[in-house]
């Protein structure tokens, strides 16, 4: 009996790390997974293990016998079945509030999922101080008996962890996860219990794996979000995505669903967003620039390929590397977005190992990542954009989108500020009704007088492509003054997180109205 006691620590643990990556994605789907939700729900996950130690302890040395302890896994595993059913029609509410931007609704919904999740984690909790006590009975060897029991499960949360994101979310969606979690516990609980105590005992808890695997396969009706338009859902490993039809234009959307990541029309390719703003980089360069000069081009952080499409357009069949590190993402691209040019050549990787490991150089690397507060810190740093100098030819460009608030341009300042340690020119354009800028590093000095002397160099050219000349001018009217000094960002001291953060809060405390 003891040598399946360990077995079940094991899956115990197992089960609890996996609990916590499940929600995490869970509440990702609505709320994003900034470094605050991240903190929010391991933070309350902890708590509610300490719950469970605090309980089974106790709970241990007043019932210290193995029907008790698989009592309570079992529980614990039907407690899990549960969190779908009712957290489902709560996220979905959660959803319309955050696409109306409503607090109430929002916190409402966090703090009950939160409560779900509480019975299931606490239970899991008791497994481990109601194993060792159950260990212990006829040995003196306390000290060997608790390290066994919390190795064996640690193990086991070592294997939880990476279950669920690699291999059971993408597989069967992360509803289908909860109830997979449900199954594995209730199995090797119900399976203790016959084993300690025989069929009398099992009897009344034969119902509950006959209803989760029902539920497991027949699945839950229905979408995760009930947005107006959607054609597409899907869970990959690193995000929820939509594909939303609006007027005959499909739009990408990842996680709580806060801003486009790419846009398609197969008759239209001007979008007025930052995708065609990536086009205008080189020439800032010293006029004439020839389109023609631009051999290849990089996109960090490729999505669905909106500018791949319109580069591929404006300058004909160049050599493209799309780096994305979501490979659902590309199949969404392929098959709603027209991501299907030849020229392009996608790389399913990180970003900047990709670009590191690059051995071309470019005449235009976008970067194209990250959204406040969604920022990956190793994209932001001056170690990042040395790199990026490194695979960029003489005329080559850097081109980046950010986020702004309309009145704090920390973001932007610091980041220009960043760049400015390795590139000798940045130019800054704001594009018209967004909330976005659009940062050119170009490698030799410019100024936006060579990109004036280059729109007047293109209109007057009959081969420059409509949608390369329209959006130069565009970019021309929105030029910003130089940037302010700002913080330096570095591999070691990159504190992203305390801008997009502050800027966020501070934003919302300014514009209420917006958040009503």
């Amino acid at each position: 009996m003891r040598k399946y006691l360990y077995l079940t620590v094991f899956i115990s643990g197992l089960t609890s790390l996996a609990l916590e990556m499940a929600a995490s994605r869970l509440m990702g789907n609505v709320f994003g997974t900034s470094n605050l939700v991240w903190a929010s729900i391991i933070g309350l996950i902890l708590i509610f293990l300490a719950v469970g130690y605090f309980v089974g302890g106790p709970w241990a040395d007043r019932s210290p016998r193995y029907t008790t302890f698989y009592q309570i896994l079992t529980w614990a595993a039907i407690a899990i079945a549960v969190i779908p059913l009712i957290a489902r029609p709560v996220m979905r509410l959660a959803a319309n509030g955050f696409d109306q931007l409503q607090l109430g609704i929002l916190f409402g919904s966090f703090a009950s999922v939160m409560i779900l999740l509480s019975v299931p984690t606490i239970l899991l909790g008791t497994a481990s101080p109601f194993a060792v006590r159950l260990a212990l009975q006829g040995t003196v060897q306390a000290g060997g008996v608790a390290g066994r029991i919390y190795a064996v499960s640690t193990l086991g949360s070592f294997v939880g962890t990476f279950l669920p994101v690699l291999v059971l979310v993408p597989l069967i969606g992360i509803y289908r996860t909860f109830l997979a979690l449900s199954i594995l516990l209730m199995a090797f609980a119900l399976f203790g219990l016959w084993f300690a105590a025989g069929w009398r005992k099992l009897l009344p808890y034969l119902w509950a794996p006959v209803v989760v695997i029902f539920l497991l396969v027949r699945g839950l009706p229905g979408t995760d979000k009930t947005t107006q338009g959607l054609i597409f859902e899907k869970d990959s490993a690193y995000n929820y995505i939509q594909v939303l039809e609006e007027n005959g234009y499909h739009l990408l959307r990842l996680n709580e669903g806060q801003g486009v990541h790419s846009i398609y029309h197969p008759d239209t390719l001007r979008y007025f967003g930052p995708w065609e703003q990536v086009l205008v980089g080189p020439f800032f360069n010293p006029a004439p620039y020839d389109p023609a000069n631009v051999k290849r081009i990089a996109i960090v952080g490729l999505a669905a390929g909106t500018t791949a499409r319109q580069a591929t357009a404006v300058f004909g069949p160049v050599q493209i590397d799309g780096i994305e590190i979501d490979p659902e993402i590309v199949r969404a691209g392929q098959q709603y977005f027209g991501m299907t040019m030849p020229n392009l050549n996608v790389i399913v990787q990180d970003g900047r190992w990709a670009l590191e490991h690059s051995p071309h150089t470019y005449q235009i690397i976008s970067v194209d990542a990250y959204r406040p507060p969604y920022i990956p810190a190793h994209l932001t740093t001056r170690e990042f954009f040395q790199t990026a100098h490194d695979h960029l030819s003489a005329d080559g460009v850097l081109v980046i989108n950010v986020g702004r608030a309309p009145e704090d341009r920390r973001l932007i300042n610091s980041l220009a500020a960043t760049i400015g340690e390795i590139f000798p020119s940045i130019h800054v354009m704001d594009i018209p009704n967004t909330f976005n800028s659009i940062l050119y590093a170009t490698v030799q000095p410019t100024t936006p007088d060579n990109l004036i002397n280059n729109i007047v160099y293109l209109e007057d050219s009959a081969q420059a492509h409509p949608l390369l000349t329209e959006t130069a001018r565009l970019t021309l009217a929105a030029l910003q003054p130089a940037p302010e000094p700002g913080v330096v960002f570095t591999d070691d001291l990159a504190p992203i997180e305390w801008i997009t953060n502050d800027m966020i809060v501070r934003y919302l405390f300014a514009n209420p109205e917006a958040v009503q």
